[in-house]
């Protein structure tokens, strides 16, 4: 069994995995919990532990980032005659005022850990713990006594936690990859995942495995599991209320949230940098990072980015990616005084790390954005350990085209992924006659039926509000699960201070008139920014994360392609037509006329999201059912 000597003080970026069996012993089967937690070494590469009992084996595996002597994990606290075990994967950020309330509650700390600050908070809470932390987590807590085991995801969804129930055994983990490892649980792909691969792919369905009986616990809700069997439910929800707030005090509310919110989450013993694009997100939280680095005598703040080879001489400025950021970034280097590092990759490069992509997501996934932010983070990673990043900014201030063009708005399906129907037209003729477009319309009309209502809204603003929503719960949750993925494949722990829950749940009762101020996308941000921010970054128009725009990549693709579906014995020819994929290749992607999924992924991102079909159902050895 592995010895830890570690506790962090605010936080581990680990992985975890558990195997609770309540009709059988289990606890000879230690070699299973420690294959398992052995898949998710990369999400902590520093140390490990097993807690086994006769009914639960839970595992471990610690990225370390603070470092105070204390308890290892999994950690055992008994209260009377009752013991709890935890194991987590996460942050919180208002650790020490949770901790002062328990202290008042009578509670003694072994370690200054935030695992013990979430242990005991379950024991004086139980569920209602949930409503008093503040920050990203994951974690199990085995109760020995009640033989039940409490499961909780954050409210946003930035930390990942799978499960599987089958036949008595109930299985979990921060990766798909660890619960395969389990025997329990074969690689079988059924007619709802196809439609799930090509029908919302890259996306998932919240509470979506894609594999048969994986499921994932979706965000803001807990899992109990005892003898009367399992409860999954919500615990958190966005709540539709006036904005009372005038302009001004808005404007100025946002600020201070944001501020705090990286401030917040600066807190690290080992090395903290920020990645710049030179867009107003990024900006923003690298700009108030290294204010407060300067503040606390912590000296320059390092920032990274990331380019492509040659990419200036191929760069052609488009309605969703109007300019390079190059410029932009040595505007902000200059601006807020960080050591900067520029990136770059090449096109041999991101296509050999398709494959460590998918090895990462246990999945398909956004073809070369996640093959190029996989290589970014292994780049970042040789100097820091903990980089803040500005996703979710768009989704909760209204930053892409669908809060702003007449037509996405009113698009009756998820705005970002139109070609449904194209889509379907890609799967063999085994797969043709699968309802893919009622599956997709099902889950866009069931999300709709969850928005949270404010009955004052008109029929504009209702409409607003359900395109927020949808953000939120589907293309901010597949961008985080790629942020995730990518940066703990290396080691790297990302933290996002717009995903700050008491952030969005200020900004999401903003009436659309704020947000859009002056009638630009994201306007109230920027002009919550503009003395924290120079006015050409301000000014500038979003422009998403960069992508290679180098030709050598579409032939690299086509030709990685054309050699799968030329070979007989590639699993992706069991899904796909092979005259549409050959059209595809032949036309550079033309003939797939829409984008495949948001505003990156097109022709040569859908040749290789295809590629990372056949590459993940190789690896994973996937059974079609």
């Amino acid at each position: 069994m592995g010895k830890t000597n570690y506790q962090g003080d605010e936080g581990f970026m680990c992985g975890i995995a558990g195997w609770t069996n309540l009709k059988e012993n289990i606890i000879n089967r230690d070699s299973i919990i420690r294959k398992m937690i052995s898949t998710l070494t990369s999400r902590g590469p520093d140390a490990w532990d097993t807690y086994m009992s006769n009914n639960c084996l839970l595992g471990h595996r610690r990225l370390i980032v603070v470092d105070p002597e204390g308890g290892g994990q999994p950690m055992t606290r008994k209260i009377g005659d009752i013991s709890y075990t935890i194991v987590y994967n996460g942050e919180l950020y208002n650790t020490e005022s949770v901790r002062k309330r328990l202290l008042g509650k009578g509670y003694n700390f072994k370690s200054y850990s935030d695992t013990e600050v979430l242990l005991l908070s379950y024991i004086e809470w139980g569920l209602g713990c949930l409503d008093k932390l503040n920050g990203i987590f994951a974690f199990a807590i085995w109760n020995t006594q009640k033989k039940e085991l409490f499961m909780a995801r954050d409210r946003l969804g930035v930390k990942p936690l799978f499960y599987a129930n089958i036949n008595n055994n109930m299985l979990f983990a921060s990766e798909i990859k660890a619960i395969l490892a389990n025997p329990i649980v074969p690689p079988v792909l059924t007619n709802e995942g196809v439609m799930e691969l090509f029908g919302l792919g890259p996306a998932r369905a919240l509470g979506s495995g894609i594999i048969k009986d994986i499921r994932e616990i979706p965000p803001a809700h807990y899992l109990l599991y005892n003898e009367e069997g399992v409860k999954l439910k919500q615990y958190w929800q966005l709540e539709s209320k006036p904005h009372t707030d005038d302009f001004n005090t808005t404007v100025n509310r946002v600020k201070e949230l944001l501020v705090d919110a990286v401030e917040r989450q600066l807190i690290s013993d080992v090395p903290v940098c920020a990645f710049l694009s030179g867009g107003l997100d990024s900006s923003a939280i690298s700009a108030v990072a290294a204010q407060k680095f300067k503040e606390d005598g912590k000296g320059s703040l390092n920032t990274y980015s990331i380019d492509y080879t040659d990419n200036n001489n191929y760069f052609k400025p488009s309605m969703f990616q109007p300019d390079a950021d190059s410029s932009y970034i040595k505007l902000m280097r200059e601006f807020i005084g960080s050591n900067h590092h520029f990136i770059t990759t090449d096109t041999p490069q991101l296509i050999k790390a398709l494959y460590e992509a998918v090895k990462a997501n246990d999945l398909p996934g956004m073809a070369d954005v996640d093959s190029s932010l996989y290589l970014f983070c292994k780049e970042v990673k040789e100097k820091s350990t903990v980089a803040l990043s500005g996703e979710c900014a768009d989704e909760i201030f209204g930053g892409y085209p669908w809060f702003t063009r007449e037509d996405l708005i009113n698009s009756n399906t998820f705005p970002w992924s139109q070609a449904i129907k194209e889509r379907k037209a890609i799967l063999s003729s085994d797969y043709s006659k699968l309802p893919m477009v009622e599956y997709v319309n099902n889950h866009y009309q069931n999300t709709l039926k969850e928005v949270p209502r404010y009955e004052g809204d008109t029929i504009a603003e209702a409409r607003i509000r359900e395109i927020f929503y949808l953000n939120l719960k589907w293309f901010m949750i597949t961008l985080l699960n790629r942020k995730d993925r990518m940066s703990m494949a290396n080691g790297l722990e990302v933290r996002v201070p717009f995903a700050d829950h008491w952030l969005v749940e200020y900004v999401w009762n903003i009436p659309w008139s704020m947000k859009y101020h002056e009638n630009r996308e994201k306007g109230l941000l920027r002009k919550a920014l503009e003395d924290i921010l120079p006015p050409e970054i301000i000014n500038r128009k979003k422009s998403p994360y960069p992508k290679t725009h180098n030709p050598s990549y579409l032939k690299a693709v086509k030709n990685q392609l054309s050699t799968i579906i030329e070979n007989k014995k590639s699993p992706l020819l069991q899904l796909i037509n092979k005259d549409k994929i050959k059209d595809i290749i032949e036309t550079d992607g033309k003939s797939f006329s829409k984008p495949w999924f948001g505003q990156l992924m097109t022709g040569p991102q859908l040749m290789a999201y295809l590629i990372q079909i056949d590459i993940w159902m190789r690896e994973y050895k996937i059974k079609l059912q």
